[in-house]
This record gives structure tokens, C-alpha cells and sequence, in this order.
């Protein structure tokens, strides 16, 4: 058995699939996932897993040099905001931060190697 924080196979290869440059998307209940990008599905129900919860797990076995958040977080969500800021900076000091539109973000997830959908409502 794993011996460690993250125990989601599907994530867990992902993760050791990951190279330099490559990109992993944790996106709430509704954010749409093109079908062409793997889908790793964790929705239980609303609000399981949340949002926070799964970027930890993530966080404690991916090396992360760049995250990119939908600009509007900063005013539509400022608590959950402060909250990814505060966890990340747990985990990574030197992490650069790049803010881009939400439809932007959105069909920017079909770079990524997989997106993980939470149980996250805004």
C-alpha cells in the first residue's frame, strides 16, 4: 500500500508522468473539461472534495513552479483567493503567480495533462 498524503492512483500517475513545463488543472464542479484532456473526477457532492483540500494533496508530491488562476477569483472569491495563496506559499516559496481570464483559464485547461474536478460550488 502507498505510504504517503496522496493516495488517488489516477492523480498519483498523473503526477509522476509530469515533466518540466507540463500542466495540471484543479477546476470546482462546473468548470468544463475539453474531451480531449484526461478527466480525473473526484465529485462526491457539493463542496467533497473541496477545492483546497485537493491542491494540498497535490501540492505534497508535485513540484509546482507557475500557477495560473482566472483573474476574477481575486474579486469574486477573495477568501478562497487568500486561502490557495496561503496554502501555496506552505508548500513553495518561489512560486510565480500569473492571473489570466476565465474563459482564458478555461480553454487553457485543454493544455493540461489531466484536470481534477472537485466537489468545489463557488
Amino acid at each position: 500500500m502507498k505510504k504517503g498524503f496522496l493516495l488517488n492512483s489516477q492523480i498519483s500517475h498523473t503526477i509522476s508522468q509530469m515533466g518540466h513545463m507540463d500542466e495540471l488543472t484543479i477546476g470546482d464542479a462546473g468548470l468544463p473539461i475539453p474531451e480531449t484532456t484526461q478527466r480525473i473526477d473526484l465529485a462526491l457532492s457539493k463542496g467533497v472534495p473541496s477545492f483546497l483540500d485537493v491542491l494540498r494533496a497535490v501540492l505534497s508530491e508535485l513540484k509546482v513552479q507557475t500557477v495560473i488562476m482566472a483573474q476574477e477569483i481575486e474579486t469574486s472569491s477573495q477568501i478562497m483567493h487568500f486561502d490557495i495563496l496561503k496554502i501555496i506559499e506552505e508548500y513553495e516559496k518561489d512560486i510565480e503567480i500569473i492571473y489570466i481570464p476565465h474563459k482564458q483559464f478555461k480553454i487553457r485547461t485543454g493544455q493540461s495533462k489531466a484536470v481534477i474536478r472537485t466537489g468545489e460550488y463557488k
